[in-house]
């Protein structure tokens, strides 16, 4: 909002109203003036009327858009578990990359959205990477969520590095274990 010349509190209120879906809902009904939807969800507000006034990655090219996040104490007690978790992201992920039009089918069917616009959001997000094709993090994008969330609580001295947070022992298991499959 600031790129766009608005400054909170001033020129804006923000809400947290959930995720996409109940987003977009307060949205459609008027409940709000504006929303961040995520991708493909913001195609089917365009061709309801709504206008893009900005798009995320335009501001922050490289942004994590989820991780998978524990206590590291809970992680190594069931490293096993989260092994396994991180292969089946894993597949998932090079499933999803490597099955364009069923992963489409799929998205459209699961968001309840027209196939176009489950496709172009799969054409994003696996041309940016934002869907890595092994479920792996996007350490510059951690970087530029732990600003924000900085930023956003008002904390006091430098940013931390990010990764410091990370522990990429888990996945490498995982795709240890898959290569010998």
């Amino acid at each position: 909002m600031k790129v766009k010349g608005l400054e909170y509190p001033r020129d804006y209120k923000l809400l947290v109203l959930g995720g996409t879906p109940q987003t977009d809902a307060a949205l459609s009904a008027g409940s709000i003036d504006a929303a961040a939807l995520s991708l493909p969800v913001n195609y089917a507000a365009e061709e309801q009327g709504f206008n893009e006034i900005g798009r995320f990655v335009d501001v922050i090219p490289n942004y994590q858009l989820a991780a998978l996040s524990t206590k590291r104490s809970w992680a190594e007690k069931n490293r096993p578990v989260l092994v396994r978790v991180m292969k089946a992201m894993a597949q998932t992920m090079r499933w999803i990359h490597q099955n364009k039009e069923p992963a489409v089918d799929y998205l459209a069917k699961e968001m309840n959205l027209k196939r176009e616009h489950s496709r172009r959001g799969w054409e994003f997000y696996t041309s940016t990477k934002m869907w890595h094709p092994e479920g792996d993090l996007n350490r510059d994008g951690l970087q530029a969520v732990t600003q924000i969330y900085w930023e956003q609580t008002q904390s006091k001295g430098a940013v931390p590095a990010a990764l410091k947070y990370i522990d990429q022992s888990y996945l490498k298991d995982a795709l240890k274990e898959l290569a010998s499959r």
